[in-house]
Formats: C-alpha cells, sequence, structure tokens
C-alpha cells in the first residue's frame, strides 16, 4: 500500500513514521527546501533596526527564509515553517497537553500523550539557568497568584548554548523538531521530496488516488494524508473542490515590552515558565519579530529588552482561500481578552521591577488550525466523514477550538491517533 504523506511538521512527520512502521509505502511531500537553521549573529542588525532600515516584518523573509510571514488583516500577522520540519523547526520546543475542546467532541488523546512524553521526555529548563528577570518574574506571578510553572520542553540544556534564538532554528541540535522522526521513517524507507508544494488531491470515482504538485507532477497512492497546516491543508482542499471550513484559529501572541538595564533575556531559551488561564497563558518572551519590525520598540537595545508574552485561544474565524491567502481579524472578543491579559502581563512585570515605557508588540499567530474540524460523529474514525474515500488529513486542521497554548504536542497525538486509524 503506497501512502502520499502531504507536509513534514509535527503531524506530517508523526503520521510518516507510523505509517511505515506498519508497513506503508510511505512518500512525503513538503511544500519548502531542506531546512538550514540562522546561523549568523543578529548584533549587526542592531544599527538598521534603530534606524528604521530593515523595513517591516515581510523583510524577515529575505534573510530567514523558512519563516513564511503573512498578514490576514492589517492588525494581524500570521506566521508558519516552510521548510522541512515544518513549524517545529521555528518553535520553542515546548510540550504541553493542549486538549481545549477536545472534552466537547469526545475525543480522549492521553494515550498518545502519554505515549509521545514517554519517548521525548520533556523536561524544564533548570530554574537556576534563567536569567534574573525570568526569576523575578515568576515570583512575581506566583505572588500575584497567577501560579507559574516550569514549561516542559524538549531542549537538551547539555547542548544547548542559551543563544535565546530557538525560533531562528537550533543549529546545535538541542531542541527537538520534527525531522528526527522524518529521518527514522526516511532510514526504514520511507521517500521524501522537498520543494515539491501540492497543488491539488486527485479525486476518482469518489476515491483520493494522489496528488498533482505546482510543477504538474502526479504521484499516486492509496491514500493521501493531508498534513500541510491550517493553511496548507485548506487550500489543497479547495483547490481540489473540497470545502475547508472557515473557522481558521491561530493562538494569537501579543507580547508586552519594558525595559530593565542589563536584563539580556535573549540569553535564555523562550517561554522558560508560564502561567495558564482559562483562554490564554502568560509567558516570558522577547518577542523576536517585535523587536526587529515594530517600530514603537525601535529605541530599546535587545540587552535591555524584557518580554511577557500573552498567548490567546482566539475565535475560530478565518477564511483560507485557494491561492493560500488568508483572511483573519482579532474580534472584538479577542481584543477584550487581549487587554485584560497584558494588562495582567504588565502587573507582573512591575512586580518584578520591570520599567516603562511599556509598548505592546505585534499581533500575531503561528498555530494555525481549525479548517476541518472533527465533530462528535467523526472520532471514532478520525477523520471528516465528507472527506473522499482515501483522504485523510493528520494536523492541527482537525482541532475545532484554539488553544491558547504551545500545539506541537497536540498536533503530534492528533496525527498518531489518525495514522492508526487508516487501514492496510
Amino acid at each position: 500500500m503506497k501512502a502520499i504523506v502531504v507536509g513534514s511538521g509535527a503531524g506530517g512527520a508523526t503520521a510518516a513514521r507510523e505509517l511505515q512502521s506498519r508497513g506503508f509505502e510511505v512518500l512525503v511531500l513538503e511544500a519548502g527546501p531542506p531546512f538550514k537553521p540562522f546561523t549568523r549573529h543578529i548584533s549587526w542588525t542592531e544599527p538598521l533596526r534603530r534606524w528604521g532600515l530593515l523595513g517591516g516584518e515581510g523583510t524577515f523573509k529575505h534573510f530567514f527564509p523558512p519563516m513564511d510571514i503573512q498578514r490576514s488583516s492589517k492588525e494581524l500577522i500570521l506566521v508558519r515553517g516552510l521548510a522541512t520540519g515544518g513549524s517545529t523547526t521555528l518553535s520553542c520546543g515546548n510540550l504541553i497537553r493542549a486538549q481545549r475542546g477536545l472534552e466537547d467532541i469526545g475525543l480522549d488523546l492521553t494515550p498518545e500523550y502519554d505515549e509521545l512524553e514517554g519517548e521525548l521526555k520533556p523536561n524544564p529548563i533548570p530554574a537556576e539557568n534563567w536569567r534574573p528577570v525570568t526569576q523575578n518574574m515568576f515570583q512575581s506571578a506566583k505572588e500575584l497568584g497567577l501560579n507559574p510553572q516550569p514549561t516542559p520542553k524538549v531542549v537538551d540544556p547539555a547542548r544547548c548554548n542559551y543563544c535565546g534564538l530557538c525560533e531562528l532554528g537550533c543549529s546545535r541540535g538541542a531542541r527537538w523538531d520534527s525531522r528526527r522522526f522524518l529521518s527514522e521513517a526516511i532510514r526504514n524507507d520511507a521517500t521524501l521530496k522537498s520543494r515539491s508544494p501540492v497543488e491539488k488531491v486527485i479525486i476518482h470515482k469518489g476515491r483520493a488516488t494522489g496528488v498533482l504538485t505546482s510543477d504538474n507532477r502526479k504521484y499516486s497512492a492509496d491514500v493521501v494524508v493531508l498534513s500541510a497546516g491550517g493553511i496548507g491543508t485548506a487550500q489543497i482542499l479547495k483547490n481540489s473542490g473540497l470545502e475547508a471550513e472557515d473557522h481558521l484559529w491561530a493562538d494569537i501572541v501579543l507580547t508586552m515590552g519594558g525595559v530593565l538595564k542589563d536584563a539580556r533575556q535573549l540569553e535564555e531559551p523562550p517561554m522558560a515558565w508560564y502561567t495558564q488561564e482559562e483562554d490564554y497563558i502568560l509567558s516570558p518572551y522577547p518577542d523576536i519579530l517585535s523587536h526587529y519590525f515594530h517600530k514603537p520598540w525601535r529605541k530599546v537595545p535587545i540587552q535591555d529588552r524584557v518580554g511577557l508574552m500573552v498567548k490567546l485561544a482566539d475565535t475560530e474565524e478565518g477564511a483560507v482561500y485557494s491561492d493560500g491567502k488568508v483572511e483573519k481579524h482579532l474580534t472584538g472578543h479577542d481584543q477584550e481578552r487581549l487587554d485584560l491579559a497584558i494588562n495582567q502581563a504588565q502587573e507582573v512585570m512591575e512586580c518584578a521591577g520591570v520599567s516603562g515605557p511599556f509598548i505592546r508588540g505585534v499581533h500575531n499567530g503561528g498555530h494555525l488550525g481549525g479548517t476541518v474540524p472533527l465533530k462528535k460523529d467523526d472520532v471514532d474514525e478520525m477523520r471528516p466523514s465528507w472527506l473522499p474515500e482515501g483522504l485523510w488529513v493528520a494536523d492541527l486542521s482537525l482541532a475545532p477550538s484554539s488553544q491558547g497554548l504551545p500545539t506541537i504536542l497536540l498536533a503530534a497525538a492528533l496525527a498518531l491517533r489518525v495514522a492508526r486509524k487508516i487501514p492496510l
């Protein structure tokens, strides 16, 4: 049996490895090139940043191609990884059980969470290795009754050089990303073709029989698994004459920027701890995107910048079009919750000795899902009933609700459950 897996992020790599281990002949098609981490010193950009010569966030693509950035509205930027390993290569290595909205549809991923955590063995960065400002904000959050806790991470402290640039790729291999699952599948005879963006699924007599790539190449298979993320999967479905739902969520990030002389927050892995409310978390985060491309942050040098991030479970309203463009706005409810959370973040910072000017960063989102949401009746098969035979989805598109949490573990757990449901 031949299986094509489209995408190599947390969902695609997990599905590919599992299908290969079950005896499928697996071909992984990745739209982007092989991933290369950013290895230059970023200090050379500081003079350009201060004078505003770096331009807008679109400039980021020129010196770091794997990070795809697009505006979905005037107020919101969406970020995703387009390279082998998908968005996991641009992550902070956080492994948290995200399950908001899953109970509502009767989906319990505990077995998959247990299995993946048992294999990947997440652990927090030792508190003694946190920067003093991070320790102080942790204590401040604790005194304010926010119950902060160290973040479980798949980062090897012995190999980490504490550069703080996890989201630009880890050149030392200290942080796990899905290329490790992908490499395991390839060692066992799976095939990877990078730079192979899939245009659409080929459907014959109501059954998926393969895919067509943007360079007009056809690949045949008995099973097609879409793991191209909330945007990519929806785009492929719409190009195939199938209707993905306009329920895109993004886990919106907004960072409050403050100032502390010689804080050097960048000299530790981001998000060392987090607090959790019903629909958002707070976590220390220097926010490179805002630092380099948000004009109001321009005056403060990186060594003095302190960031405390809000990650919000946003309203599931966003449309992906067949050309890959996205329309998604902040709703009134999103803004109301962000205002509440960002004020809380400022209070934590002030109590920890961080001073103003306190300035909000760029609204952005990088956890993209919800465009092929599972319903209660779909959970047993882990497959939306309207999909043609032979076509499956194995990424965050299946998750009906925004999480306001790191989602790598959720994407991998969904893909693992899906891959085990596909008949051989």
